[in-house]
């Protein structure tokens, strides 16, 4: 059993201290917005490459859609959804990055679950309703809490406090059975010392692919607490989903419609009469799952505690504390499993399989808290900052109904592991600024303890324990041409550890490497009252980044295998514009280069004795890397308070891994939406407002994602399955702001 070591003692002498961007935030015209200022964001002077999203601009394009929807128009980012509509689980690339590459922080709390370094959206349903804003910086980007960000970060605020009460009430509707309803509240500062803050909303959807439905619920409260010279802020916000699961994917052979590769595909991978009649009868929205109950389910609750004001004369704090705690399961019907699969005796010799049920269960805790002091001094302003934190997670799996029955006592846990990971970090950043140049420099180093053990689904022990430490150095610079354009660059080394599935999964004898990127950025900022024009390359060279290769370990899971050298290469444009009084247009254009210099692909044969072949490729495009990728749009305010908006986006072609092979693609994709909003205001800037979206327009039909895998059986097999995404659908919302 591991040992449960508890930091707690760490986080509570760490959250006791801290700093902000500035003491403006003290005021006593509480009549403007107040709110902790975060540590971890970008500003104009910092030399890197970031986008910024205001509550305004979400507003306008928020029906309920998970996050990744929300910024599909950021610069080189691209959003898929497995319902195909942006409801229920949804994720992100940046840069060609996956989703465990990119950091994301709320309120400078990590949410990227420690182990998988995912984040699942899906958890928190709505949450861009109590969003004041979101920068997304990409590459490494400036130092933060949590995973490494190797294509990119994301760092959300919660909403900024209001003076006046308000209340806000959206409701929403459309294609797929669509509704959402959310309300929020605010009491406004209360005897000029406290404020009380809340949202609660649901959403529902049956989603694009067949019986890929989603049924949402998440709730905010946040209280903050004012004095002379600090802010005091508790929130608590969390969700609970439950969505029909639809990560298998759709086959090739579906989507072609092609009836003798759909019976090749059911006899290759072992499909029965029923699962074999739903592929065929199916159409472009199959789901490979038939069982009513086939569902995810998880819980999961976020608590914050921030603190910020002076320390000393030139010095700010800011500290937090925070607990976060998730429970769930995914459940599954699996026909024709072994009783000894599960530690199970059968019921008799000549039954030695049954169909049954399982759920295989995550029940976790994650804690800890962060400091910043801030320094400044004329020219200079000097941060040091930190954070402890702990993750303390189970899994486990039981058996909840068998066919043929057998000896089970429900609630036994057929499998089950113990997770502890404790991360830690300290960083000092600096920056001074002489005339026109301000000189940047960051320097982080970060502690990674992690141990689990245990038996996992297919009941086979593993051990892992290791430690490793990291440093991260970050040095830039920015130089103020006029009071109009500026130039930055800067270089910045990131380092970062497997995932839980890279060390429980790896084969017998092979431990898998930390990955190590170094990042060159440099850019061009253009920006008058009207107009803002950002121009950037990079250069982003990584050593011992794990890949996919094919190769598998002794139960057949896919392993992700370090390779040597890879990198990307590129540049962005992106550009804002108030053309005219009632015209506005953004843009946006990435192109890059991403490759592998050589890995091995690992090929089985089970034909002959399972012979394994080893295919040498060399320079090969990194998966799921568009060399591509193009945005714009064009507000238009054609009579008073009615605004039209034309939204477009192209991304290209994608290859499903890294052989650069041109059978294993994503096809390049155009979009168009096309959205309305009329606005009646009232009085004291209250407003009603009649929001109207047209998604994918022109009714394209595509993918955004898939996977695919290859083996030798007489010939080269190869299985390719991707996510079909909604053809032309509609979402409308009326929203009432008092």
């Amino acid at each position: 059993m591991l040992k449960r070591t508890a930091i707690s003692a760490i986080a509570v002498c760490a959250a006791l201290s801290s700093s902000a961007q500035s003491d403006s935030i003290y005021t006593k015209d509480l009549k403007k917005p107040v709110s902790i200022t975060y540590i971890v964001r970008a500003i104009d002077t910092t030399p890197m490459t970031f986008s910024n999203i205001t509550a305004e601009d979400i507003k306008k394009i928020n029906y309920g859609q998970d996050v990744p929807f929300l910024l599909r128009d950021v610069p080189s980012l691209v959003s898929t959804s497995d319902a195909g509509t942006g409801i229920g689980y949804t994720g992100l690339w940046i840069r060609g990055s996956d989703p465990s590459r990119i950091n994301v922080t709320i309120n400078d709390i990590p949410l990227n679950d420690p182990e998988s370094q995912q984040v699942f959206w899906v958890n928190l349903p709505d949450f861009a309703t109590s969003t004041s804003n979101i920068q997304v910086q990409r590459g490494i980007g400036s130092s933060t809490n949590g995973v490494a960000s190797f294509g990119g970060s994301i760092r959300m605020e919660t909403k900024t406090s209001k003076y006046t009460p308000y209340a806000n009430l959206y409701n929403g509707a459309g294609s797929f059975n669509t509704l959402r309803n959310s309300v929020s509240f605010g009491t406004g500062v209360l005897n000029e010392k406290f404020m009380l803050e809340g949202r609660l909303s649901r959403i529902a959807s049956d989603g694009y692919i067949d019986r890929a439905n989603a049924r949402l619920q998440s709730f905010y409260l946040a209280s903050s607490f004012f004095t002379k010279k600090a802010i005091i802020k508790a929130t608590v916000f969390g969700g609970n989903e439950k969505t029909y699961q639809s990560w298998y994917g759709t086959p090739v052979s579906r989507l072609i419609n092609n009836t003798d590769s759909m019976m090749t595909f059911a006899a290759n991978n072992g499909l029965n009469e029923e699962q074999t009649n739903n592929l065929l009868t199916s159409g472009r929205t199959y789901n490979y799952y038939t069982y009513r109950n086939q569902v995810d389910d998880y819980s999961q609750t976020h608590a914050q505690l921030h603190i910020q004001g002076p320390f000393i004369p030139r010095v700010n704090f800011t500290g937090a504390l925070h607990y976060t705690k998730g429970r769930g399961y995914f459940e599954e019907f699996k026909y024709d499993q072994d009783y000894e699969s599960y530690n199970l005796q059968a019921p008799n010799e000549n039954t030695p399989k049954t169909d049954l049920v399982r759920r295989r269960w995550l029940d976790n805790h994650f804690f800890g808290g962060l400091f910043n002091f801030k320094y400044v001094k004329s020219k200079l302003v000097l941060d040091w900052g930190g954070a402890a934190n702990q993750y303390i997670g189970d899994h486990f799996g039981e058996i909840i109904w068998l066919q043929n029955g057998g000896f089970i006592d429900l609630g036994d846990k057929y499998y089950k592991g113990e997770s502890l990971k404790t991360d830690m970090n300290t960083f000092v950043k600096g920056t001074y600024t002489n005339k026109k140049m301000t000189f940047y420099g960051d320097l982080q180093v970060r502690y990674v303890d992690y141990s689990t053990s245990g038996n996992d689904n297919d009941l086979r022990a593993y051990k892992v324990d290791t430690v490793m430490t990291f440093f991260n150095p970050k040095v830039g610079m920015l130089y103020m041409i006029n009071d109009q354009k500026r130039f930055y660059a800067s270089v910045a080394v990131g380092n970062k550890e497997p995932n839980r599935n890279d060390f429980v999964d790896a084969a017998e004898g092979k431990t898998p490497k930390a990955e190590s990127m170094t990042d060159v950025e440099f850019g061009y900022i253009y920006q008058t009252p009207k107009l803002r024009i950002n121009a950037n390359g990079y250069y982003m060279n990584y050593k011992n980044q794990l890949v996919l290769t094919g190769e598998l370990n002794d139960v057949g899971a896919p392993l992700r295998t370090n390779v040597d050298k890879s990198f990307r290469r590129g540049v962005e444009f992106d550009i804002a514009h108030q053309i005219f009084k009632k015209i506005s247009y953004g843009a946006n254009l990435s192109l890059s280069q991403n490759k592998i210099s050589s890995f091995n692909e690992v090929l089985y044969d089970y034909t002959v004795d399972f012979d394994v072949l080893n295919i040498e490729h060399k320079n090969t495009t990194i998966a799921f890397s568009p060399s591509i990728i193009t945005g714009a749009r064009v507000e238009w305010n054609c009579v008073k308070n009615l605004f039209v908006t034309l939204y477009g986006r192209h991304v290209g072609k994608q290859y499903l891994d890294n052989t650069e092979s041109e059978y294993l693609t994503i096809d390049p994709y155009t979009l168009f939406d096309a959205g309305i909003r009329y606005e009646v205001p009232l009085k004291n800037s209250k407003k009603i407002s009649v929001n109207g979206m047209l998604n994918n327009a022109l009714n394209k039909q595509y993918s955004s994602n898939g996977y695919t895998y290859s083996y030798i059986y007489g010939s080269r097999v190869t299985e390719k399955f991707y996510y079909p995404q909604a053809g032309r659908f509609f979402l409308v919302s009326l929203s009432l702001e008092l």
